[in-house]
C-alpha cells in the first residue's frame, strides 16, 4: 500500500516550524525514526500476509479489503487533525500518545480471535498513526535547522524506505515460522524505543494559540471516506453494485459534501482549507498525487498476494518482492530531486508519471508469475518512474501555494496520497481473494488500470503545473 513509501510532501511537513536550540538532536532523530517506522512497516506487511489472514479467519475478497482499509481511512481522513492536535497540546504528547497506541492495538491484532476484533485493532493502529506520524515531522522541524533539517529530513525519509521494504521480508519469514499474528508483534520494540527516547530527549512545545480543532470536519471525513470505500469494496466484489453498495457511495458522496461545507465555513481554521485549491499548479499536483500513489497502492497490495496465491511463493520471498523497488527509490530520489533544482518540477514529474505507466504495462503477467521474468522488469521501471515523481513533488507543492499555506498544502497533500491508496485497494475487491485465472486476469486488468492512471497523471502534470507563481504574489 501506499503508507509503505513516505509520500514526498511528509519531507515538507518538517521545514515549517520554528527551529530551536536542542540537546542530543540524534536521539531526536532516533525517536522519530523509530514512531515513524512504525506506520511505514505496518503499511507494508500486512500485503504478504493477507493470504495467510484470509485462510485463517475465513475472510473473503471484500474483509481482506477492509483489513488494510481499516488501517488507512483512519490515518487518511485523521492525518491533519492529528498535526494540529499537536500544536494545540504538544507535539512530543501526541507522538507518544499515538506511539502507544499504535502497540496496544498491534497486541489487540495479533489476539484478535476473529476479523471483527482484528478490523478494530487494525483502526487502533491507524487513528495512532494519525497521531504520531505529523508530530515526528514537526518535531525534527522544531529540532533541525539550515542544512542539518535537510539532512535529518532526507535521513528520516530514507529509513521509512528501508523500513517500508523490510518489513515484507521479516513479515514473511515470521509467517512461514510462526503465523501471520507474528508480523504485529514486530511493532512492540519500536514503540518502547520511540516512547522512551520521546520522553527522555525531546522537549514539549505548543502554542496555546492555536485555533481549536476540527472535530466537525474530522469527523464528516472519517465518516464520508468510510461509507465511500464500503460501497466501492462490496460494488467491485463478486456480489456487483447492489443496494446496498450504491447507498453507501452515494452516502458518502453526501457526507463529502457536508465535510467540503463545512471546510468553506471554518476557513483559514479548516482542517483543509479551500483557498488552497485557488491555485491550478496545486489542483493539478493534487490530482498527480491521488492518481500516482492511487496505482502504487495498488501495486504494493496486489503483487505480493499473486505471488503467494498464483505462483506458490513463501512469504519471505513475496515480501523480498518489492524490496528493489524501495531501494531504488532510495537512490534514485535524491538525484531526481537535484535534477528538479536545475530545470523544475513539471518535466521530471511529466516524465516519471509517463516511465511509471509503462512499467505497469510491462508488469502484466499473462501466463507466468516467476518473478524474474513476469514481475521484475516491471518493477524496475516503475521504481525509476516513480523516483522522478517523488522528490519533485515536495518542491512543487510548496512552490504552488503561498508562504502562508505551504504547510496546510504538505499536510494535504500527504492525506491525499494515503487516501488513495484507500481508495485503490477497496477497488480490487474482486481481485483480492481470487486465486487461478481469476486473479491472474484481474491482476493484469487492474495493472493496465494503473498504467491509465499514471498516463492521465503525466497529462496533469503537463498542463496545469506552473509552479513558481505561488510565491511570487
Amino acid at each position: 500500500m501506499s503508507a509503505a513509501i513516505p509520500p514526498a510532501c511528509d519531507a515538507g511537513n518538517a521545514a515549517h516550524s520554528a527551529a530551536q536550540a536542542v540537546r542530543h538532536p540524534n536521539w531526536i532523530l532516533a525517536a522519530t525514526i523509530l514512531a515513524s517506522s512504525l506506520a511505514f512497516i505496518d503499511g507494508s506487511v500486512i500485503n504478504v500476509g493477507l493470504a495467510a489472514i484470509g485462510a485463517s479467519l475465513k475472510a473473503g475478497a471484500g474483509d481482506l479489503s477492509w483489513v488494510i482499509n481499516a488501517y488507512l481511512l483512519p490515518l487518511g481522513a485523521l492525518l491533519l487533525l492529528g498535526g494540529a492536535a499537536g500544536d494545540r497540546y504538544g507535539r512530543m504528547r501526541l507522538l507518544v500518545a499515538g506511539t502507544l497506541l499504535f502497540g496496544l492495538a498491534s497486541i489487540a491484532c495479533a489476539l484478535a480471535p476473529s476479523l471483527t476484533l482484528l478490523l478494530a485493532g487494525r483502526a487502533a493502529q491507524g487513528i495512532g498513526a494519525a497521531m504520531l506520524l505529523p508530530n515526528s515531522l514537526a518535531i525534527l522541524g522544531a529540532s533541525f535547522s539550515g542544512p542539518a533539517r535537510g539532512q535529518a529530513v532526507g535521513i528520516w525519509a530514507a529509513m521509512g524506505s528501508v523500513m517500508g521494504a523490510a518489513g515484507p521480508v521479516l513479515g514473511g519469514w515470521l509467517i512461514d515460522s510462526w503465523s501471520w499474528r507474528a508480523i504485529f508483534l514486530i511493532n512492540l520494540p519500536l514503540v518502547a524505543g520511540a516512547a522512551l527516547l520521546a520522553l527522555l530527549f525531546v522537549r514539549d512545545t505548543q502554542e496555546r494559540d492555536a485555533p481549536a480543532l476540527d472535530w466537525p470536519g474530522g469527523a464528516l471525513a472519517t465518516a464520508g471516506l468510510g461509507a465511500i470505500t464500503w460501497g466501492l469494496t462490496i460494488g467491485t466484489g463478486p456480489g456487483g453494485w447492489t443496494g446496498l453498495a450504491m447507498l453507501l457511495a452515494g452516502a458518502g458522496a453526501f457526507l463529502t459534501l457536508g465535510f467540503l461545507a463545512v471546510e468553506r465555513a471554518r476557513g483559514e481554521q479548516a482542517m483543509m482549507p479551500l483557498g488552497l485549491f485557488g491555485s491550478a499548479s496545486f489542483v493539478g499536483l493534487t490530482i498527480y498525487t491521488w492518481l500516482l500513489w492511487g496505482a502504487l497502492g495498488a501495486l504494493i497490495s496486489l503483487v505480493p498476494y499473486l505471488l503467494i496465491e498464483a505462483g506458490g511463493y513463501s512469504g519471505t520471498g513475496a515480501g523480498a518482492a518489492l524490496m528493489p523497488f524501495a531501494l531504488l527509490l532510495t537512490v534514485g530520489s535524491p538525484v531526481m530531486g537535484r535534477v528538479a533544482g536545475r530545470m523544475g518540477p513539471r518535466l521530471p514529474l511529466t516524465i516519471g508519471a509517463l516511465v511509471t505507466a509503462g512499467g505497469f504495462l510491462l508488469l502484466r503477467t499473462g501466463e507466468t508469475t516467476d518473478y524474474w521474468t513476469g514481475v521484475f522488469p516491471g518493477i524496475l521501471v516503475i521504481a525509476i518512474g516513480m523516483s522522478g515523481a517523488v522528490a519533485p513533488l515536495t518542491a512543487a507543492v510548496l512552490s504552488s501555494v503561498d508562504d502562508a499555506h505551504t504547510g496546510s498544502a504538505s499536510g494535504l497533500n500527504s492525506a491525499v496520497a494515503r487516501v488513495a491508496g484507500m481508495v485503490a485497494v477497496a477497488l480490487l475487491g474482486g481481485v483480492l481473494g481470487a486465486s487461478g485465472p481469476v486473479l491472474k486476469h484481474g491482476f493484469d486488468a487492474a495493472m493496465i488500470a494503473c498504467a491509465a492512471a499514471a498516463l492521465a497523471g503525466a497529462a496533469c502534470a503537463f498542463f496545469l503545473i506552473r509552479v513558481g507563481q505561488a510565491n511570487s504574489r
